[in-house]
């Protein structure tokens, strides 16, 4: 019995709180019922939360649980001391301050250690080490060896709860909320356990109200969050796991020893492993937050139905893609003007790309284009705004990237993403013969490149954007010989969202390279992965090979295939089959449960990977 309780109240970092093991749920029963108790009582219901979020989290990370009680400290402190010197202006700015930088210096400490050690040896030419000073102090303190202190581990989830302490501070501060009194109602707001370690990002504004209301769970609600809970079961396990413990990571593991097509398709179906995994964590925390009377804001909406980059990021991740536009960009100018501060960071990261590429190409590359941004900016002034606009845009990529990663190849990835949005806003001012013309240059310009230095990144650029150009090309003949616009409407639309989805697809060539790796020797050993893909999708393709892999990888295709037709099925038809489970009788939805669960079985691997944003 004491070994028992003893393993239950131990941190077991090869078996964390996982959404898909037994554990949780048995937590999640043993919650549950305190909470049926304490449910009518405000304090002590947010109170348990707290306490029993604070359990979670120690489970999930150990005692990285002393870093969220300091974050949450703090973030509370400095929000009534901001409010208590609601009088003097410099006392609230200096409390902002100092919160929002000890959040970020935090931040950047445990996630950027090793990324910002390799810039500072590569540039003054050093061999630094990265020392976990906490657990060397930790060590000397208690005059023990037990810490690493040559290693700095990653908190699981840090990102999300520091930028939500972030958000709480900045909002404190220009007053579009009131501090929360109570400490205990502010660390539950903090460290709730269902979106705690991989989001979404719940904002204050959104969240606080709700700590103060009675709780309330209707019959269609407490079918509603069942219908969540199943349906985020079955995209971690059904698409997610077994699209990636059977193909994909295969494939990424070691990329050379598979042809071109599967290379390819692994990055397409990858795509759907990502968004199954983590909007799958996101639908599971919002059915468990339900049952207990909360509401989460919408993490995702469809985002593979974008027709173009920007769309796609106003569908994706939406909790951090609206931080990143409320504290970010908005504050850099957002659309309407520049500041130093985006000119510095554009700058900046270039610098060091420059520093650390070790190739004379690139960096003369991102000279090239520093030099010509500025003298655009200096000689053309009919066209600053729009320069500095466009910086802006940039700099929230770049550094959107940046948060996802300490590696620049998330870097890449953002920078990837950022350069799709501003094509996207050229192309939707310009005509379709322009369009066509610059299309036409475009490839022109690759296929010349091609000639001359025949490598795999530039075939792969001419094929790409040939098929671009020759879509512009149809598209601008018929529209301009037939007078009819309405007859290609949809075909247009299917057209742009198979292009939003390889362009995205493909930007994350480097957001997966970077993934599940030790932040010593990611940079390395990721953009060695990534070259290595694109060496293959460049290479000779053979069409025996693609029949070859259809037909040996039939299932991962049929599955992969079944998960974007459900994605792409118009919401109204999601809807309404949500409402009709919802609406079931209670022994119809227990017996839907068990089947579901039955069936989730047969697809668990023998090791279950860990939700892919728990790294962030």
């Amino acid at each position: 019995m004491t070994n028992f309780i003893s393993n239950i109240l131990s941190f077991d970092d090869a078996h964390p709180l996982l959404f898909t093991q037994f554990n949780f749920w048995a937590f999640l029963a043993l919650v549950m019922a305190a909470f049926s108790f304490l449910h009518n009582k405000r304090l002590q219901r947010n109170t348990f939360l707290f306490l029993a979020s604070l359990f979670f989290y120690y489970k999930t990370s150990g005692l990285m649980v002393l870093l969220l009680v300091f974050s949450t400290l703090l973030g509370h402190f400095v929000g009534v001391g901001m409010d208590k010197n609601d009088q003097k202006p410099w006392v609230r700015k200096g409390l902002m301050a100092i919160g929002v930088t000890v959040n970020l210096l935090i931040l950047c400490y445990f996630k950027y250690a090793y990324f910002f050690t390799d810039v500072y040896n590569t540039i003054v030419q050093t061999d630094s080490k990265v020392v976990n000073w906490f657990a060397l102090w930790a060590n000397e303190w208690g005059n023990t060896n037990r810490f690493d202190a040559t290693r700095i581990l990653l908190p699981v989830g840090i990102s999300f709860f520091t930028f939500q302490n972030i958000s709480y501070i900045v909002d404190v501060y220009k007053r579009r909320i009131s501090h929360v009194k109570s400490i205990l109602d502010f660390g539950f707001y903090t460290s709730f356990f269902p979106q705690l370690v991989a989001g979404p990002i719940v904002r204050a504004d959104q969240f606080v109200p709700q700590l103060y209301k009675p709780y309330f769970l209707s019959r269609r609600q407490f079918g509603i969050a069942v219908f969540w809970i199943l349906n985020g079961l079955a995209k971690k396990i059904i698409l997610s796991d077994y699209l990636a413990v059977n193909f994909v990571d295969r494939i990424f593991d070691n990329p050379l020893m598979f042809t071109p097509f599967e290379n390819f398709s692994a990055l397409m179906v990858y795509s759907l492993q990502v968004y199954a995994d983590f909007s799958g964590y996101t639908d599971i925390a919002t059915g468990v937050a339900m049952l207990m009377g909360f509401y989460l804001p919408k993490n995702f909406d469809s985002p593979y139905k974008a027709t173009n980059p920007a769309g796609f990021w106003k569908r994706w991740h939406m909790s951090l893609s609206n931080w990143l536009k409320d504290y970010l960009y908005i504050p850099l100018g957002g659309n309407r003007r520049g500041t130093w501060v985006s000119w510095a960071i554009i700058i900046g990261i270039a610098a060091v790309i420059g520093f650390m590429a070790k190739t004379t190409w690139v960096t003369v590359i991102i000279i090239v284009v520093i030099v010509s941004l500025i003298g655009a900016y200096v000689l053309l002034p009919n066209i600053r705004r729009e320069i500095t606009t466009n910086l802006n845009n940039m700099d929230t990529m770049l550094l959107g990237g940046l948060w996802h990663g300490a590696s620049f190849n998330f870097i890449t990835w953002g920078g990837l993403n950022g350069i799709g949005i501003l094509i996207y806003k050229w192309w939707k001012k310009h005509d379709k013969c322009t369009r066509t013309i610059a299309t036409l240059s475009l490839w022109l310009l690759f296929f010349i490149a091609r000639l001359i230095w025949n490598t795999a990144a530039l075939r792969v650029g001419c094929v790409w954007t040939g098929i671009i150009f020759i879509g512009t090309l149809i598209d601008w003949l018929y529209t301009s010989f037939t007078l009819r616009q309405a007859p290609v409407a949809w075909l247009e639309r299917v057209w742009s969202i198979l292009l939003t989805f390889m362009f995205i697809s493909f930007t994350r060539l480097f957001f997966r390279s970077g993934s599940n790796l030790d932040p010593a020797e990611a940079n390395i050993i990721a953009w060695n992965n990534a070259k290595n893909i694109v060496q293959k999708i460049g290479g000779h393709w053979e069409f025996s090979h693609v029949v070859g892999v259809l037909s040996s990888y039939g299932n991962i295709f049929a599955v992969f295939a079944i998960g974007m037709i459900i994605h792409w099925l118009p919401e109204r038809w999601k809807r309404k089959y949500r409402i009709c489970f919802a609406m079931m009788p209670l022994w119809a939805i227990a017996i839907a449960a068990v089947l579901v669960v039955i069936m989730l079985y047969q697809f668990i691997t023998a090791d279950l990977p860990p939700f892919i944003y728990f790294q962030f």
